[in-house]
């Protein structure tokens, strides 16, 4: 289930019994595969943790540039489009991975492109005028018909079925728990629903959403902002919601985008989830998502004319210093050496825990990071029998967040192995205690934890397993808990040092999403400007 959707769906597709599933598994339990490939994949937490050694050479370069944007994430390369679209090409990108888009990219086999991040972007709202002309100059809006409604490339969206959940032993269209609930608990649901689409709707005096993407147009009232204050989990009892399968939804449904369940995140960012995305661009589309085999690195790619030459991968900043103009010191890992980048303005548009370590005269706040683990799993093709897989595949009580078909979009009617991708976010108290623990697990370890999981629905799946890729995302995502958002400590870190360096990233939202990254690193720029 993606942000602010109802939860009634197409319902043209039967549920499917345990049993009709397990016959095409037998047919198949004796292709049992011999050697399975397991390897491990993830950003490059060696080279960045060289950060707090600082044991770099001199300097033995010097770059002059007018704007130089660290961080080639979504933020980064939002700034970047904005600069060159604003006549600026005086600009620099260095970016620490040997590629950008950060949490938008991608990996790929022989079989299919899969995401490594990031994987879907919910149609925005119609006030979000900035992304529409980026989805238009991506050729994913394609126009206008008269009468309002957007004319989207249908190929770049979720196709039926979009959605299942695997609940008392079988699959059901959509994922919100239907099948053998009781009545008080579809009442708590409505009732439930019924109030997320107020509190989408609800405005304040001056006309602000309370909810608004980004949310920094959000209503600054104290009736509002004291949402805030509070766990989600605190609201929802004081709201007397306390269906288990209620519960288990708002729960996965806060995993699945802040990494952290609703024991941790705030009430604002809960509801936020629900009311935040207006469902007023398309009436045609407002129940689908774009998506790709690659998820968001599709993204990435059109911001790619915009950096161009204009980018140095590979590189860790790992000091700044205002003098009469701001001096970068960056580590080339290719080159093995030090270069000086000397820019009139330098827009950082990487993690706080990031910026802490590099500026030596700012001490950012302590935020907390989410670590997440993909699993892109390549079956053999007989994966499932006669069963069609969904977009997004959801198991009721599950501790992962289920896995997405990477071929969902395939218009071949003859597909090879299938490739699925497993997410899991490590919802805990504890961030960095679950952050060591990941990198600190071996494939054989991580084998069994996804396996565990996805057997509760695929009893027999190892059977038609070929390959394994773990992807470890130590610091991955912000989470919206109580004073992440409006709090002082995020107000202070927005704050721009001396008219010279500058802040963009998600985490300065609280909520790690495209939208967010992509206004905070043009927002930004414009300040610069």
């Amino acid at each position: 289930m993606k942000s602010g959707e109802k939860y009634s769906r197409k319902d043209f597709l039967k549920t499917l019994l345990l049993g009709g599933m397990v016959l095409p598994f037998l047919q198949y339990c004796g292709k049992k595969v011999k050697s399975l490939l397991l390897k491990i994949t993830g950003t490059d937490h060696v080279l960045g943790h060289k950060l707090w050694a600082k044991d770099f050479p001199q300097f033995s370069e010097v770059i002059h540039t007018k704007y130089l944007i660290v961080g080639g994430g979504i933020s980064g390369l939002s700034a970047c489009r904005f600069f060159n679209q604003n006549n600026e090409k005086d600009y620099l990108l260095l970016e620490m991975e040997n590629h950008i888009g950060g949490n938008s990219s991608n990996g790929q086999n022989k079989f299919s492109k899969f995401p490594l991040g990031a994987h879907y972007l919910p149609l925005p709202n119609k006030e979000n005028k900035e992304i529409i002309e980026f989805l238009t100059e991506c050729g994913i809006c394609q126009g206008t018909e008269e009468n309002g409604e957007p004319i989207l490339d249908e190929y770049q969206m979720t196709f039926p079925q979009q959605e299942r959940l695997f609940y008392k032993n079988s699959w059901q269209n959509d994922i919100v728990p239907q099948k053998g609930i009781t009545a008080e608990v579809q009442k708590e649901f409505n009732r439930f629903f019924k109030l997320m689409d107020e509190m989408r709707q609800k405005k304040d005096a001056l006309g602000n959403y309370w909810f608004a993407i980004p949310v920094h147009d959000s209503s600054k009232e104290d009736e509002a902002i004291k949402l805030e204050k509070i766990l989600f989990k605190d609201w929802l009892k004081e709201h007397d919601y306390k269906s288990e399968e209620l519960l288990w939804l708002l729960d996965y449904s806060c995993r699945d985008d802040y990494g952290l369940g609703i024991d941790y995140v705030s009430a604002w960012g809960g509801i936020h989830y629900f009311a935040g995305r207006k469902n007023n661009w398309s009436k045609k589309y407002k129940d689908q998502v774009f998506t790709w085999a690659e998820g968001n690195a599709r993204l990435t790619k059109h911001f790619g004319k915009y950096t161009g030459d204009k980018k140095l991968s590979g590189h860790l900043v790992f000091d700044v210093k205002i003098n009469d103009k701001v001096e970068v010191l960056s580590f080339d890992n290719t080159g093995k050496k030090t270069k000086k980048i000397i820019a009139e303005k330098v827009l950082l548009a990487t993690p706080q825990f990031v910026n802490e370590r590099i500026l030596n005269n700012k001490k950012a706040a302590s935020f907390q990071y989410v670590p997440w683990l993909l699993t892109t799993i390549t079956l053999k093709n007989e994966f499932g029998g006669d069963e069609e897989l969904a977009w997004d595949n959801v198991i009721y009580g599950s501790s992962g967040l289920g896995y997405i078909d990477d071929q969902h979009q395939n218009l071949n009617q003859i597909i090879g192995e299938k490739v699925i991708t497993y997410y899991k976010s490590f919802s805990t108290s504890n961030c960095r205690k679950a952050r060591k623990k990941l990198y600190s697990m071996k494939e054989v370890e991580l084998k069994t934890l996804v396996l565990d999981d996805l057997k509760k629905a695929h009893p027999l799946i190892e059977d038609f397993i070929l390959e394994m890729q773990f992807h470890k995302i130590g610091h991955a995502m912000i989470a919206p808990i109580p004073d992440q958002i409006f709090g002082e400590k995020t107000k202070a870190a927005k704050e721009s040092i001396e008219g010279k360096i500058f802040f963009a990233h998600s985490d300065l939202s609280g909520i790690s999403i495209f939208e967010e990254a992509f206004y905070q690193g043009l927002r930004t720029a414009r300040q610069m400007m």
